[in-house]
């Protein structure tokens, strides 16, 4: 899904009026981040999805890319609703370095006072990482701050296109919490939630009730912080101004 292609208003000659691109992997981070001077793209969570609709994206229509929304905590100190600014995105053997201006621009002029903001490393998946245990071993293996599935895809296509690239998380579900299965298979491919099979699989295992709640007052706590970061796009001298 590709939200509206941002505002092309005139521009003096030393500023590039191109939009930036910014890559979600939920609806409802595409939402937030969606406004003038903004393209965005959002996966549904699925990695290749992402893949196909930036394989037909024409790069020369932006001036940056993003990877914007929420992801997994790996280092324990994280809480839900914290902010990790990428240092470099992680996938296997591969890295990516984020351009800095990019990132400065995101801060610059940042009103979160509130709002917890830490520099790290993201890892790339191609599936949810979950798993309290899995979440540890990724951590010890990378000393990433975050996990999510988009970030390692949305570096590969900047870097490929010769763009600038930044990447800005929030975390959802810390590293002390264990995702429930059903949040990996319950999302449409329009990145809506499938309430039918979240209810079948609720009545096949009545004890995973508590730990979707959970899951939901951890992700909507992370909604919050995420649209609080929104100013880090549109105001404040951020990446729109």
């Amino acid at each position: 899904m590709i939200l509206g292609a941002g505002d092309h208003s005139s521009a003096s000659n030393s500023f590039d009026s191109r939009p930036v691109l910014i890559v979600t992997g939920l609806v409802q981070e595409a939402r937030i981040a969606a406004g003038p001077g903004l393209t965005v793209i959002c996966s549904s969570s699925d990695p290749q999805q992402l893949r196909m609709l930036l394989a037909v994206f024409d790069p020369k229509t932006v001036r940056g890319v993003v990877s914007f929304g929420v992801a997994g905590g790996l280092d324990p100190k994280l809480r839900t609703g914290d902010i990790i600014l990428a240092t470099e995105v992680m996938a296997g053997a591969r890295r990516w370095v984020v351009a800095p201006e990019l990132s400065r621009e995101l801060l610059a002029g940042a009103d979160l006072e509130r709002q917890r903001i830490v520099r790290g490393g993201l890892v790339g998946v191609e599936k949810v990482v979950g798993a309290r245990d899995a979440k540890a071993a990724l951590h010890s293996e990378t000393g990433a701050a975050g996990v999510d599935m988009e970030s390692h895809i949305a570096a590969d296509y900047a870097a490929e296109a010769g763009l600038p690239f930044a990447a800005l998380r929030v975390v959802s579900d810390p590293a002390s919490r264990a995702l429930p299965s059903l949040v990996a298979t319950a999302i449409k491919p329009n990145g809506d939630i499938d309430l039918r099979k979240v209810l079948r699989g609720v009545a096949r295992n009545p004890a995973t009730i508590k730990a979707l709640v959970s899951t939901g007052i951890d992700f909507n706590r992370a909604l919050r912080s995420l649209r609080g970061c929104r100013s880090l796009l549109v105001d404040g001298g951020g990446l729109v101004a």
